[in-house]
């Protein structure tokens, strides 16, 4: 059985086991919930299976703290260190741990040919682990996370794909032999959101607006970005947005009890639209740039790209629903195609 398939059947196992806690927890505060969020990205429905051809990710939100020594998952030691982190540490506001496992495949836009092409990106996966730090008011979101994971032939991303490929009857990609070398990668992120306008009427409907910036440090990826999001729709969600797979992007829990997941039974149901842009510049990329320590296939990447998202949003009882159309301009230099794949999140709050 493949790793991504292993981590849904975790994902599934772990959310039968939860289910009957929602019984016991209705009349509990907003804060006192956590939140598991599935992530899943695929080209496939672009009918494409290239280059950004496919994204898993699992995360675990906790609940709202005043104290970071409040969530009994983190080691006692790691106290006096948590305390000293920048940005995520302000008196007064609503603490938050995540923590999340994830798998990302890359391949060329060639996967038939078997030899190395030169002008085309890197076969390459990353496995990861990440815990991330979060503090926010209702209108300010800061995350710190820390991403550790690997780069190459222990990520298993070739035995991912191919399993996926054989279950669905697709050919094999035959170019994994020229795929990244192992590299344990370390990085951190910090990122921001703003709700700069949040509008509602007697009828339900709303809007807001959340720009977003970050930057990140590390081997695998050093960046910054800006963005911003627009969501419109019949009793929104009062959380800070949905955004793709990357740092810093576990936003799907409720601020407060306005979220109408914790309105009355009857009344938990929701659907807005959204609309997002954003642009990168990139210093490194190691699926583009190759190995830090040792020689492998790279191309010349674009320093600048840019991102455009639109989807839609349900709730349902506590699960929140969103499925997305995203675009990207080219990554590197010869690249023939912008790429777009689609994105669904699933969080659900127990």
């Amino acid at each position: 059985m493949s790793y991504a398939i292993k981590l849904i059947c975790i994902f599934l196992f772990s959310l039968s086991g939860l289910l009957p806690l929602t019984a016991v927890a209705q009349d509990e505060a907003a804060k006192d919930f956590r939140t598991f969020t599935l992530y899943l990205e695929n080209d496939i429905f672009d009918d494409t299976d290239s280059l950004y051809t496919s994204g898993l990710k699992l995360s675990w939100i906790s609940p709202d703290l005043t104290d970071y020594r409040e969530n009994s998952r983190l080691p006692k030691w790691s106290y006096p260190l948590i305390k000293r982190l920048p940005l995520v540490n302000k008196p007064g506001l609503q603490y938050s741990v995540s923590m999340s496992i994830g798998q990302n495949i890359y391949t060329p836009e060639d996967t038939e040919s078997s030899d190395l092409v030169k002008d085309d990106r890197p076969y390459a996966g990353i496995l990861y682990y990440a815990i991330g730090f979060h503090s926010k008011s209702s209108r300010r979101m800061d995350s710190l996370e820390f991403v550790l994971g690997i780069v190459g032939p222990h990520s298993y991303a070739e035995e991912t794909q191919k399993k996926v490929h054989e279950l669905s009857n697709k050919d094999s990609p035959n170019g994994w032999d020229n795929q990244l070398e192992d590299e344990p990668i370390l990085g951190v992120f910090y990122d921001r959101k703003w709700k700069l306008r949040q509008s509602k009427t007697r009828s339900r409907f709303s809007y807001d607006l959340i720009p977003h910036m970050g930057v990140g440090l590390g081997n695998a990826l050093t960046y910054a970005h800006i963005g911003t999001g627009l969501r419109f729709g019949w009793n929104l969600p009062n959380d800070f947005g949905t955004f793709t797979i990357r740092p810093g992007s576990d936003t799907n829990a409720a601020i407060d009890e306005t979220d109408p997941r914790f309105f009355r039974r009857d009344e938990r149901f929701g659907i807005h639209v959204f609309a997002a842009v954003g642009g990168s510049w990139i210093l490194r990329n190691i699926l583009l740039d190759g190995n830090t320590f040792r020689d492998s296939h790279s191309v010349d990447k674009e320093p600048f790209v840019a991102n455009f998202m639109v989807g839609v949003g349900l709730l349902l009882s506590r699960l929140k629903v969103s499925f997305a159309h995203v675009y990207h301009t080219k990554e590197f230099k010869t690249q023939k195609n912008e790429h777009s794949f689609t994105a669904i999140t699933l969080s659900f709050s127990y």
